[in-house]
């Protein structure tokens, strides 16, 4: 049940949500749009093919900043020190600019959450990363944060800014003429702009569809104006929640607390890629022990793509079985993909069942409907490299 929307929190862009007739429902403790009046396959579209603009200001965005944030690359080693204790990649060897996605992980490996990391490419700024987590999570990953840096650094939440993004091929055509700076950027960079209508802004070249994009932190009191100069444009339309979710899903990209959780290290998961090999080398990461024993001896189960071979979605939950009747695993999200043009799923199964190719069944409404196990992303990235 929604719960009533006077509980909720709002984004700075809430009135600008209503005024475009965003179906507004509960998110993260927001008050979100869902869709718009077009609906999400339109939106969906839309941006596949333009460019569509979300609100994702319920995200985290914060900065860790040391006390003196000078100090070159000395400073930056001691910021990355901090998150270094929390996460498994090699935040240390990140180059100016550069983003990092990333994962909380508690003391047996668990992944508390998913975030991006980012290293500033100013000189003077060094003694400070750029940090965003999920909505949901985003008081206890900070609680974390600051609890682990102590005294020795600052954890500043950017409660007083919105993030909003602009995804699809025609995003850095869009975005150019109002930050030119950006335009540089390639996938999972960023760059800290002194603007002279908007303020201080943050723009990152990445995404949660699998387009090229963009997500941009810009002063609360100036969202609004910024939003509306981008949806000004013929190209830009707003896009809500749900096709966020199939954008992503195409997109073969985790939602938090449905594919990833603490009972999921990154091994089962399938994203040991953000396991750096410095990391493995040194093996000084949470949950370290039983992630390296994983990578070496492999894992029961792990997360995969899942192609239902009909024409009906298989949802979060759902059961999956083997050829033979046998349970092998379970749905964690899916639905329609408006790209692919059919159902499209992830999920958990037996590693045995995990090649990719491997016939399954799908307990949908108590029938058994066909499946694969498909590669992800079940649409190609469009990243700017």
């Amino acid at each position: 049940m929604t719960e009533p929307s006077s509980r909720l929190l709002k984004t700075p862009l809430h009135a600008l949500h209503v005024k475009l007739g965003g179906r507004m429902v509960e998110f993260g403790g927001y008050d979100m749009p869902i869709q718009y009046p077009e609906g999400i396959m339109a939106e969906h579209n839309w941006t596949r093919a333009h460019a569509g603009l979300f609100d994702v200001s319920h995200m985290g965005p914060s900065l860790l900043v040391l006390p003196e944030l000078g100090g070159g690359d000395e400073a930056h080693r001691k910021v990355s020190a901090i998150v270094e204790k929390l996460v498994p990649s090699d935040i240390a060897g990140l180059a100016p600019g550069k983003v990092q996605l990333t994962v909380l992980l508690n003391e047996t490996g668990g992944i508390i959450d998913d975030l991006m990391i980012g290293r500033p490419a100013d000189p003077a700024r060094q003694g400070m990363l750029y940090i965003v987590v999920n909505a949901g999570t985003k008081d206890n990953d900070f609680a974390l944060i600051q609890k682990t840096a102590g005294l020795d650094a600052e954890l500043r939440r950017a409660d007083d800014r919105a993030l909003i993004a602009l995804q699809g091929p025609e995003a850095e055509a869009v975005l150019a003429p109002i930050i030119p700076e950006a335009v540089a950027l390639t996938f999972m960079h960023f760059v800290r702009v002194e603007h002279p209508e908007f303020g201080r802004i943050i723009a990152t070249r990445c995404g949660y569809t699998g387009e090229d994009g963009f997500e941009i932190l810009v002063p609360a009191d100036k969202a609004e104006a910024f939003a509306e100069r981008l949806l000004s444009d013929a190209r830009v339309k707003p896009i809500g929640l749900g096709a966020r979710d199939s954008l992503r899903l195409e997109g073969g990209m985790c939602l938090y607390g449905h594919d990833i959780d603490t009972s999921k290290t990154p091994v089962a998961a399938s994203l040991s890629w953000m396991i750096s090999k410095a990391r493995r080398e040194r093996g000084d990461f949470p949950g370290a022990q039983r992630i390296l024993a994983e990578l070496k001896d492999g894992v029961p189960s792990k997360r995969v793509g899942i192609k239902p071979l009909g024409r009906a979605p298989a949802r979060e939950g759902t059961e999956v079985q083997s050829d033979d009747g046998q349970v092998v695993g379970v749905i964690t999200s899916g639905g329609f993909g408006p790209t692919v043009n059919g159902p499209v799923a992830q999920g958990y199964v037996d590693t045995s069942y995990a090649k990719v190719g491997t016939p399954l069944k799908l307990i949908v409404r108590g029938k058994a409907l066909d499946a694969e196990v498909a590669a992800m992303p079940f649409v190609p990235a469009k990243y700017k490299r």
